[in-house]
């Protein structure tokens, strides 16, 4: 599968800092990649319908990851999954009566030109569980040869007590685990199973469902979480720096798969960063395809609406906080985007190095747009009031909004 064109990322002046992010599984700040190279996986999307506002937030946050890591001199090894096979897919597909590849493969054009339009930094590897399936059976057969997994009625299900550090990514009671899997695709009350927690690996062939070889497992399918984890230990190994996605992957998407992989190798920590993007609502709850209260990238983008004025008004909320989008978001970004055109279209201005440090500060710490933008705005209000004689300002000015916040002005 491959991904979308990357745009170039101008060259600044000096060199970033390193980036400190908030780590999910200590409640603290993580630890600087200690190497050269930074290595990252994204939850990707499940393509049965467009990108909204949401999936847009948590990938303009990984994206400000990749150009900090950028800045400060790393190469970055990033890889993006999408859930071509899985339940709302095949349950949309007959709902409309499409085939499910055609939906699939329609949807996930969209997301491309999306992220095309939003200017975010593609994945150097963009893969789908379907075509992943060749490496995903072989490490559910090691599972089970392991004694880390057992049949139910021809599924394979993982044991989480095969792994001793199952629930150090979310810290929730079993309570919450219990309800939150129930919510997100799990089976909790499934009997048979050794512990209502357990997830499915591989699900044996249905009547009217696609299905693949599985050796000895069966005909079936993959379940969600072994699908990421096959993804990332073929592309980035074990141990890589992050592990990002929005805040509803916390449990079970990203904890599964923690536990799924330490089993697999008998080593941890899978990730040594778990960071999450918090959720978007709209007209007062989040916004999800479930709910059918979507704003939608493509729709904006048909609508007339600037690519770079969206990215602002997701930009201008912090990656890790629940906010709502609204008509006023949107506004505030086109004008906001509108003031900074003219302060750098001025043949000189006031000196731009102390904006473009101010700028790297802010995104080190744990990806502080908001403070990144309002630098900018400081900056832009100083030319627009008074200027400056600096000629290369205006220049590092646009080359810093473009390379740290993927902002062409």
């Amino acid at each position: 599968m491959h991904a979308w064109p990357a745009s170039e990322v101008p060259a600044l002046p000096g060199q970033g800092s390193d980036l400190r992010l908030h780590d999910t599984a200590t409640g603290g700040p993580d630890r600087p990649v200690p190497g050269p190279v930074a290595r990252i996986y994204v939850c990707g999307i499940t393509p049965y319908d467009a990108t909204h506002m949401g999936h847009a937030a948590t990938y303009t946050a990984f994206d400000l990851v990749q150009r900090v890591w950028l800045d400060s001199g790393r190469q970055v090894v990033y890889v993006q999954n999408v859930t071509d096979i899985d339940d709302p897919l095949l349950e949309r597909a007959q709902a409309t009566g499409e085939e499910w590849t055609a939906l699939a493969e329609r949807e996930t054009t969209l997301f491309r030109d999306d992220m095309s339009a939003l200017r975010m930094l593609p994945p150097d590897h963009f893969v789908g569980a379907v075509e992943a399936i060749p490496r995903i059976v072989p490490l559910v057969e090691r599972l089970r040869d392991q004694g880390a997994a057992y049949e139910l009625e021809g599924d394979t299900y993982f044991s989480v007590a095969a792994d001793p550090h199952f629930g150090q990514v979310s810290h929730y009671d079993q309570a919450t685990m219990r309800a939150l899997s129930a919510e997100r695709g799990g089976d909790p009350d499934r009997p048979g199973k050794k512990n209502p927690l357990d997830p499915m690996l591989w699900s044996a062939a249905r009547p009217g469902e696609p299905s693949w070889d599985g050796g000895s497992l069966g005909r079936g399918r993959p379940g969600w979480h072994i699908e990421c984890v096959a993804i990332a230990l073929e592309t980035l190994g074990m141990g890589f720096d992050v592990q990002g996605g929005g805040s509803d992957l916390v449990f079970p998407h990203h904890e599964m798969g923690a536990s799924h992989a330490q089993a697999l190798t008998g080593s941890h920590p899978y990730a040594h960063t778990y960071a999450h993007a918090g959720m978007v609502g709209y007209e007062g709850e989040k916004m999800s395809k479930s709910r059918g209260n979507l704003v939608l990238v493509s729709q904006l983008r048909r609508d007339g609406v600037e690519p770079a004025a969206i990215r602002l008004a997701l930009l201008a909320h912090h990656y890790r906080s629940d906010w709502e989008w609204t008509d006023e978001v949107l506004v505030t970004a086109t004008e906001r985007l509108a003031r900074w055109r003219a302060a750098v279209s001025r043949p000189d201005g006031t000196s731009a190095l102390p904006l473009l440090a101010e700028m790297r500060a802010a995104l080190a710490d744990d990806l502080d747009a908001p403070a990144a933008l309002a630098a900018f705005d400081r900056w832009a209000a100083e030319q627009a009031a008074h200027g400056g004689d600096d000629e290369g300002a205006p220049g590092i000015a646009a080359r810093a909004v473009d390379a740290l916040l993927g902002v062409a002005l």
